[in-house]
């Protein structure tokens, strides 16, 4: 197999080295059930997996999703974890769904509740002030490694009220970053409520979901909100910014 070549608009060729972002199966069991088969980079797996169970619901801290281990097969990557509380019967029962679902996603009037569900309501909070996002920005890459050596990494950052970013994950999919970063700073005891979460993504109904159950007051993104994400953002009380740029952002949502 030959390696990637540069073409230039005169048809010029030339050979590159050029690093590749990883992405593998990760298959996320808990309590000996398989809950999820995920696209991901092996990479920060037992925030991942803590991150996932926490925003969805199968874990309400970090002591319900215990005994995190990992194990790299021919395939990919499966991560094992405990789960108590309330989550395990949640567990059972979304095990138990998937065998009657087809795989293109979202299926059946189930799902479509779940969608439309009300989230929890947001702590009450001050604005988190434009300056603060324009340092978090300045400081991200600094934060993302495998992005600045692949241009093919989404990253999620946690910054303090006044823009310092103290935890960043990176990972090939957006969704799979900001669970990464959610299960680090569980893991670490970070209360999210004392500053804000920025993300390289595109601001979808899932990435402020995720935000939101994870008990973030603010959320910033790089790219534009989805219809659905300012709805979701504005009912349950998150402040959010978009388009953030290093001179300015759009306010969408104040909570």
């Amino acid at each position: 197999m030959t390696g990637p070549v540069e073409i230039d608009r005169q048809g010029q060729r030339r050979p590159i080295t050029r690093r590749w972002v990883p992405e593998a199966p990760v298959a996320l069991e808990y309590n000996g059930l398989s809950y999820a088969v995920m696209m991901a980079t092996p990479a920060d797996l037992e925030d991942f997996a803590l991150g996932f169970a926490l925003t969805e619901g199968l874990a309400q801290q970090v002591g319900d999703c215990t005994g995190i281990a990992l194990a790299e097969v021919e395939k990919g990557w499966i991560v094992r974890a405990s789960l108590a509380g309330l989550g395990v019967e949640q567990l059972t029962e979304r095990v138990r769904a998937r065998v009657a679902e087809s795989s293109c996603g979202l299926c059946g009037i189930d799902n479509l509740d779940a969608v439309s569900r009300p989230l929890p309501p947001v702590a009450q909070h001050e604005p988190v002030v434009p300056d603060a996002i324009f340092r978090a920005l300045s400081q991200l890459r600094d934060h993302q490694p495998l992005g600045c050596a692949t241009g093919a990494a989404h990253v999620a950052a946690f910054a303090t009220t006044d823009g310092d970013i103290l935890y960043a994950r990176e990972d090939v999919g957006r969704h799979n970053a900001l669970d990464k970063l959610i299960g680090a700073l569980a893991r670490s005891g970070q209360d999210v409520a004392q500053g804000f979460i920025l993300s390289s993504a595109r601001c979808s109904y899932e990435i402020v979901e995720k935000a939101v159950r994870a008990r973030a007051t603010t959320l910033a993104t790089i790219s534009l909100p989805t219809t659905l994400a300012v709805e979701r953002a504005q009912a349950a009380g998150l402040t959010l910014y978009s388009l953030a740029r290093d001179d300015s952002v759009l306010s969408i949502a104040s909570g």
